[in-house]
């Protein structure tokens, strides 16, 4: 990413490069190994602390992953065993996973609703539970994952009282699954002649099973398709965002929100942008954050009024005159927006540039890094999340060819990682597309060969791409996803 030096300059000191290792990968996939469109991941996060990582799925399925001792890392069947020199003090392991959310079907509509996780989002609890949020296009729910006691039970009133095994979860009678109501082979009845014949079940063993359970559902409050959830400091109230509203929710109840923001004019034909994704400030649950399709950020105030649209504050870049084109508001589109955990700056993605806006400063970004210039191909449709460091100093996002392309807030070189085990090889053959996606612009640190100015695009794999990703709040590691694998660095 090369730094523009539009709207000024965020600092004059230049942050050093990361020197990225890879740590983890889950769900590795084999060379001609055909991927299932389920298995995309489509969401990825981690919680306020950095102990758990969720992620969700075109399936409907959100997948948690824990952090273990190095020493206690196990090594499943999707994991090789990560070398000596690359080992770390954040290792992550699976933990569970659960089904979210199932396809539905709009019969007013006649609308399919798809099972697909669009966002997840962890809430803080004081009483060690692990809950979160997940949404489809239509319905969010809340999911409380934990352990669960399953006891084994034996000596049972039938057969020679040897079957063992039959196990029951604490706090449940089992009246429709015991033992004695169930068929057993003729001959294996335990006849009850005399109190000396009666036998009492005993528990032989009491063990621990993670389970998850949907504590709330909140549906029926999005005409359009949701396209963000953010939950607020104070973790009472959470906002979810479509294209043309934003509603505000209290965890508690499920059967009314209020609309916060609403841009859906009178006349429909009217319309002129819509809502791209809303986004929570990380300290003041009053304050959030809105993107538009036309490439602007609106701050609002909620103490200031009960609808927030014409009160807020607006970031939004002044366009040059005569730069317009037919898709000028389609790259210009806010893909995905980040609070930095200060809440000072919001770093802001579109399809060409990576921009970080101050909070006190509207007029332009305090920094610019252009990505890549327009392709005449449908990728321009294409969503990149994009994530800042937990020091406020580093800001990442995801490419084509699954490059994930890491600066300094301040400026400096920018870092090349590739979604592989070997994250900083260096690429033999010749990268047309590194031009393009500004790859060799400026002092990069990348273990690569920077491609000639004047290539095309001709050897960009966009069909690699790699569209989310999360950044540990308070360690250099970033988890991203590239397509159905889930890869994991490190940086010393």
């Amino acid at each position: 990413m090369s730094e523009g030096a539009t709207g000024g300059t965020a600092a004059t000191a230049s942050s050093d490069p990361l020197e990225w290792q890879f740590l983890q990968c889950f769900g590795e996939r084999t060379p001609g190994e055909e991927i299932q469109e389920a298995d995309i991941i489509s969401a990825v996060t981690f919680d306020h602390t950095g102990q758990h990582l969720a992620t969700g799925d075109r399936g409907g399925r959100v997948v948690l992953f824990e952090r273990v001792p190095t020493q206690s890392k196990a090594v499943g069947p999707d994991q090789r065993a990560t070398p000596a020199s690359r080992l770390s003090a954040f290792e992550y392991r699976y933990l569970t996973e659960f089904q979210s959310h199932e396809p539905e079907f709009d019969y007013l509509k006649s609308l399919e609703i798809e099972e697909k996780i669009n966002k997840v989002k962890w809430c803080r609890t004081s009483c060690g539970s692990r809950m979160l949020l997940s949404t489809n296009d239509k319905t969010i729910k809340l999911w409380r994952v934990g352990d669960r006691k399953v006891c084994s039970l034996a000596n049972f009133n039938f057969g020679d009282g040897s079957h063992n095994g039959w196990s029951i979860a604490a706090g449940n009678t089992g009246a429709n699954t015991s033992p004695a109501r169930q068929k057993h082979p003729a001959g294996t009845e335990h006849r009850i002649k005399s109190a000396e014949n009666l036998r009492m079940p005993k528990i032989t063993g009491v063990e621990k099973v993670m389970q998850a359970r949907c504590r709330k559902v909140y549906g029926n409050a999005h005409t359009y398709h949701i396209n963000a959830i953010s939950i607020s400091s104070d973790q009472e109230t959470f906002i979810s965002s479509d294209d043309l509203r934003v509603n505000l929710w209290h965890l508690d109840h499920t059967n009314q929100s209020f609309n916060v923001v609403d841009i859906k004019p009178p006349n429909m034909e009217d319309l002129t942008e819509v809502i791209t994704g809303a986004d929570f400030h990380p300290s003041h649950c009053n304050l959030f954050a809105f993107s538009s399709s036309k490439g602007s950020i609106r701050v609002a105030d909620m103490r200031s009024s009960a609808l927030c649209d014409k009160q807020a504050r607006s970031y939004e870049e002044a366009q040059a005159t005569g730069s317009k084109s037919f898709f000028s508001e389609i790259i210009s589109s806010v893909a995905d927006m980040k609070w930095s955990s200060d809440g000072r700056y919001i770093l802001a993605r579109d399809y060409m540039n990576l921009k970080l806006w101050d909070l006190n400063m509207e007029s332009a970004p305090v920094a610019t890094y252009s990505l890549c210039d327009l392709y005449e191909n449908d990728c321009i449709f294409d969503k990149f999340d994009c994530a800042i460091s937990g020091n406020g100093q580093y800001v990442t996002t995801g490419s084509y060819n699954n490059f994930l392309k890491v600066t300094g807030r301040q400026g400096g070189a920018e870092t090349i990682v590739e979604a592989s085990r070997d994250p900083l090889r260096k690429r033999l053959q010749p990268q047309k597309a590194a031009s393009r996606f500004g790859l060799s612009r400026g002092a990069s640190k990348r273990l690569s060969t920077p491609a000639p100015a004047d290539q095309d695009a001709g050897n960009t794999d966009f069909s690699e791409k790699l569209l989310h990703l999360a950044w540990h709040p308070e360690a250099n590691l970033i988890a991203a996803a590239a397509s159905n694998s889930l890869y994991m660095f490190c940086a010393k």
